[in-house]
């Protein structure tokens, strides 16, 4: 296998889905890593650190009084919906071309602009309030650039203590759940009884949030020699929106390619296009 490309990497602490896309599929790479990801996270209240996470140097350290469930429902739902983030310094975003956490290894802080992310549902899991450093289990899905350990500090921000991520698993991502997803040990053991290509998912399959179009089979050869299609040779159920992609397959449900919708033309363009 020449080509293996993953949709999203995961920090040294954290675990859960991590799509790799094999061969010809890594193409598609963009698209899988725009969709939305899921993550369930263990936060730590009353500590501060240099990293927002427990690997990092404790900055502050205080107790903390007993907040109510209904006090904590309350503020994560404040994070609900489009919000601004301050990427951390332990993260990989580059300043003046060199990486954030580079810098921060040199004991450099410097600043670094807002971005805006959207926080799609976030859940209260559970919580462990009988302690002097609470701890706070939720789950969210977020946007594509969201810091999870960021999000953790500003939850803390927002009950006025000091707050920090203990752990973090990510649960979907790219569309793809957990439960579908194989352990390295796994991969290893299909692969050797020669069973691991069942499990694969077709890089249509990971693409299934962009609409479809079927187009018929004289269009679908001028789409596989990488041609204009007009619109009228496809069938759809969206409304035709100059700039959509289409993921175009034949009458047969044949996976072609990557389509953008062009009004220009009235027709299609080939963006991508897959033997």
């Amino acid at each position: 296998m020449k080509r293996i490309g993953h949709a999203g990497t995961l920090d040294p602490m954290v675990t859960g889905v991590l799509p790799l896309c094999l061969g010809r599929s890594t193409r598609v790479v963009e698209y899988v890593q725009e969709r939305p990801k899921a993550y369930e996270a263990v936060l730590k209240l009353g500590i501060a650190t240099d990293t927002e996470d427990m690997t990092g140097d404790v900055l502050a350290q205080e107790p903390v009084r007993r907040f109510t469930e209904q006090e904590l429902e309350a503020v994560l739902g404040q994070f609900l919906g489009e919000i601004e983030q301050v990427p951390p310094m332990f993260s990989a975003v580059k300043v003046d071309g060199k990486r954030l956490y580079e810098l921060a290894r040199e004991g450099k802080t410097v600043e670094r602009k807002s971005r805006k992310v959207r926080i799609h549902e976030i859940r209260l899991l559970a919580s462990e309030l009988d302690m002097e450093h609470p701890e706070i289990t939720f789950s969210a899905v977020c946007s594509k650039g969201t810091y999870i350990r960021t999000l953790c500090v500003d939850i803390g921000k927002a009950l006025g203590v000091p707050a920090t991520m203990k752990s973090l698993t990510r649960t979907m991502s790219g569309g793809i759940q957990a439960e579908q997803c194989l352990t390295l040990e796994e991969i290893e053991q299909l692969q050797a009884a020669g069973e691991l290509e069942s499990r694969l998912i077709s890089p249509e399959e990971a693409i299934d949030h962009i609409p479809k179009a079927v187009v018929t089979e004289e269009a679908a050869a001028k789409a596989l020699r990488g041609q204009k299609l007009s619109l009228r040779s496809a069938s759809i159920q969206e409304p035709w929106v100059h700039g959509t992609l289409f993921r175009v397959t034949d009458n047969r449900e044949s996976f072609i390619g990557i389509f953008e919708c062009d009004m220009d033309i009235y027709g299609l363009r080939p963006v991508k296009v897959f033997s």
